[in-house]
């Protein structure tokens, strides 16, 4: 099958490219209705439709179970909107703050915590007079040591509006640590250019990028010469992972994910259970199954 040239944003593209099957239509239509679709054309090419339990067409192609919604399930499960002193700002710890700069993202999980707000219906990116009292904010908080440059993804701002957060960021004296969180090298790896390179390197501050992946076959070749950028630059790259039911849930898929992180110079670091969005019951595991598997993975990795 020929693969789309642009990411899939519709049902209909995803029925054209062979990836809309459900038995109803209507109740498909409704989830694109309520939460935002995305595939990018890397992603596309990776999943295998002949395979109904595709880890990677699991975690990015509309299910009707996300219109059923458990009792536990909340619309902001981590309550980031009672933690935000000021708009694009989220301050749950004293020494650091999330720093949300746009709400669209490259690819959209069906598993994302921030699903009722991300997508290009959602609140414009920070800038202008919100980005400044934001940027005032961390300025007036010397506890504040980390910012934690989130979205949607910051990677999908142009190098140079993340050089000019960089740079702002890079003056305020406090601040020591910023740490940028992308599904970008993964998910459309041909955005991390030189310039975008040079835009978080605009800064002497230290400077990470934590990558979410949470399939081994998400590192392709292109996903680890994006990576590769990074870091031959000097900037440290982290892992982050969801555990999923279905995508990741076994100590071998677990183990291979973080081996191919490794091999891809990119450091083992997050591994979250996940949070109670609305419609991600199906992907959700128990505590003492991820206890289970942490305890599997003792011994096996390095």
């Amino acid at each position: 099958m020929k693969h789309p040239a642009r990411p899939l944003r519709s049902i209909a593209a995803l029925r054209e490219a062979g990836l809309a099957t459900a038995a109803d239509p209507a109740a498909l239509a409704a989830v694109a209705g309520r939460y935002a679709i995305a595939i990018t054309p890397e992603l596309v090419q990776l999943i295998d439709r002949a395979d109904a339990s595709d880890p990677i067409a699991r975690q990015f192609v509309p299910d009707i179970r996300e219109l059923q919604q458990r009792p536990e399930e909340r619309a902001d499960p981590l309550s980031e909107e009672r933690l935000s002193p000021v708009p694009g700002i989220v301050q749950r710890y004293r020494d650091r703050v999330l720093l949300k700069l746009t709400h669209v993202c490259p690819v959209y999980c069906r598993f994302c915590f921030r699903r009722e707000v991300v997508g290009p219906g959602g609140p414009q990116a920070l800038a202008g007079k919100a980005l400044a009292a934001a940027l005032d904010y961390i300025a007036g908080a010397p506890n504040i040591w980390e910012v934690i440059l989130t979205g949607g993804d910051p990677f999908m701002l142009s190098p140079r509006r993340i050089a000019d957060v960089t740079q702002r960021l890079g003056s305020v004296s406090h601040v020591k640590v910023l740490r940028w969180h992308t599904r970008v090298p993964v998910a459309d790896p041909e955005r991390v250019t030189d310039d975008l390179v040079a835009a978080l390197r605009s800064t002497p501050k230290t400077v990470y990028v934590a990558l979410h992946a949470n399939h081994a076959r998400e590192l392709t070749e292109a996903a680890r010469a994006a990576c590769a950028r990074l870091v031959d630059a000097g900037i440290p790259m982290l892992s982050q992972t969801v555990l999923l039911k279905g995508v990741n849930d076994d100590a071998e898929t677990l183990a291979a994910l973080m081996r191919a992180f490794v091999e891809a110079r990119v450091k083992p670091y997050y591994l979250h259970h996940l949070d109670a969005a609305p419609g991600t019951g199906h992907f959700r595991t128990t505590i003492a199954e991820g206890q289970r598997l942490m305890r599997a993975l003792r011994g096996r990795l390095s």
